[in-house]
């Protein structure tokens, strides 16, 4: 059984980072198109970034570029986010989600039905 596990979520201050972890389990990750959606209290859930398998190719929301950064680690069957200079408006919860694009992400990449799994997700506030 598939199973991605964020963590890393929290309280912080404009300005501050956070580093966001998704573990992944029950399947190799490793070759496989992978992103980040978040969704804020009253709105419909956003693309963040995405990364190929290889880690090669990376993606961002414009929202978000210059600013937080998407990487993994396929050893680990990790995906992390760093998010750096965040804002009050960056306050989601910030969900894992799994593709079967193998190794490169597809044109849809910045669509949630591209991807079939997804974590639980974790909550990220940024106090302004």
């Amino acid at each position: 059984q598939v199973q991605l596990v964020e963590s890393g979520g929290g309280l912080v201050q404009a300005g501050g980072s956070l580093r966001l972890s998704c573990a992944a389990s029950g399947r190799t990750f490793s070759i496989y198109c992978m992103a980040w959606f978040r969704q804020a209290p009253g709105k419909e859930r956003e693309f963040v970034a995405a990364i190929s398998g290889s880690g090669d190719n990376t993606y961002y929301a414009d929202s978000v570029k210059g600013r937080f950064t998407i990487s993994r680690d396929n050893a680990k069957n990790t995906v992390y986010l760093q998010m750096n200079s965040l804002k009050p408006e960056d306050t989601a919860v910030y969900s894992c989600a799994g593709s079967n694009q193998y190794r490169y992400c597809s044109g849809s990449y910045f669509r949630s039905a591209q991807y079939p799994y997804w974590g639980q997700g974790t909550q990220v506030t940024v106090s302004s």
